[in-house]
């Protein structure tokens, strides 16, 4: 149906811009972001969401080129618009500047007999049988291939990819006929973090060491156990803000004032949520500083926290020496988890995701309903300050953010009673 509006748009005579404007020849279809008229030829624009031009954006451009010259249009120039990640939003709709435009023509020209061995290469492989191709780094470059899950042996209780680290190492180990990390031999695994995977999961019970305890024990009162979600669109929504940049929309903080047993329903809990739309970072910091008060560690699970403290203190100046408290007080679990803490079903990550489920079951994020993980929180707000979102959906929505991001602040509070209890 495209090609055929494509076709009648051209037959027309038609001199504007096209949006995806479809081609196909011998059998490829390709899909052109805008063609827009050029003297008496057409200018290709392929848009991508990257910050600068990656080396397969030049056989992606190369075989549309190649289709359209193929099916008789002309095509002056080949351009390649890619994010601005310097540019910052200053409001009012201007987003003159988000968009960086690179000429491909020359780099497309030059591998154009690269194209049509690729395209005889993709005809093989959709026409013969499953590719025989092993399994290694080229799973994940330049994206994560669809067929991981299909390729990598994943039916083993403990599968040798949870030990993790090179990808060229595990598909040796793949090669090699390994299924099950308790395969592996001892002598192939060098790496010391594999090594510990390898040798806990044999063993078949968690490590627990007495770092652990000794570290959280310590830790003074009042305890606030912080997370914040964010979000990075391409396209800023707040003036001053920049396209992938976090920026903080939401905060869920526990605080336990060493009164009570530590339980999560001992703790008073605070959080902030603002689906108004307006720019909430502000509001945000401000009562951020207020919940957080200006004693007592502040534990978070990552580094990630202090990054997001450092944008908030980059958008206010004003705020920086109570922002700057904060970050003075941070604690970071991880790595006290990760140095005194494994358990075979974390399948080798030290992700909290991971962890909780192997020390409070009750606490497993695959049970949350809806929002369960980061990216869907981020996709959850902007669907919620949407104005065409309804106000059912918005309240869903709400109560689901909500949720996850006390979620993470629970689990955070579950693994210290775990290691001090």
């Amino acid at each position: 149906l495209m090609v055929r509006e494509t076709r009648e748009l051209l037959a027309a005579g038609a001199r504007v811009p096209i949006f995806e404007a479809t081609f196909e020849h011998d059998g490829i279809l390709v899909r052109v972001d805008v063609l827009i008229p050029d003297g008496e030829g057409w200018r290709v624009v392929e848009v991508k969401a990257s910050t600068s031009v990656k080396d397969y954006h030049v056989l992606d451009c190369a075989i549309q080129d190649w289709v359209l010259r193929h099916e008789g249009i002309k095509v002056t120039s080949v351009l390649l618009a890619h994010i601005n990640n310097q540019f910052v939003y200053p409001g009012g709709g201007d987003y003159s500047g988000l968009l960086v435009e690179e000429d491909m023509t020359s780099a497309i020209r030059s591998v154009e007999p690269r194209v049509e061995d690729l395209i005889a290469k993709a005809r093989a492989a959709v026409s013969g049988p499953e590719p025989n191709v092993a399994v290694g780094t080229h799973c994940n470059k330049p994206y994560d291939c669809q067929f991981v899950n299909h390729c990598w042996p994943m039916d083993a209780e403990y599968p040798v990819i949870g030990l993790r680290g090179s990808k060229k190492k595990l598909g040796e180990y793949v090669a090699a006929g390994y299924r099950d990390i308790r395969d592996v031999r001892d002598e192939a695994i060098t790496a010391a973090t594999q090594r510990r995977i390898h040798r806990v999961t044999c063993e078949g019970e968690p490590e627990i060491l007495d770092g652990a305890r000794d570290a959280l024990a310590a830790l003074a009162y009042p305890r606030s156990f912080l997370d914040f979600e964010t979000i990075g669109p391409a396209i800023p929504i707040w003036p001053g803000t920049q396209p992938y940049k976090s920026v903080p929309v939401q905060w869920s903080c526990h605080i336990d004032d060493g009164t009570g047993d530590g339980s999560v329903g001992s703790l008073r809990h605070e959080e902030f949520l603002d689906l108004s739309g307006k720019a909430p970072m502000r509001e945000l910091a401000e009562a951020l500083i207020a919940g957080l008060g200006d004693s007592g560690p502040v534990l978070t699970y990552t580094s990630y926290e202090q990054g997001v403290i450092n944008c908030l203190i980059e958008l206010f100046p004003d705020l920086e020496g109570p922002l700057h408290n904060i970050i003075g007080r941070l604690f970071d679990l991880y790595p006290v988890v990760k140095e005194n803490y494994y358990h075979p079903a974390m399948l080798g990550s030290w992700s909290i995701k991971a962890v909780v489920p192997t020390i409070a079951p009750e606490l497993d994020y695959a049970d949350l309903d809806g929002i369960n993980e980061g990216t869907a929180a981020s996709n959850g707000f902007l669907e919620a300050i949407d104005p065409g979102t309804d106000l059912v959906r918005k309240a869903e929505l709400e109560e689901q953010l909500l949720r996850y991001c006390r979620f993470d602040t629970e689990a955070m509070v579950a693994i210290v009673n775990f290691f001090t209890n």
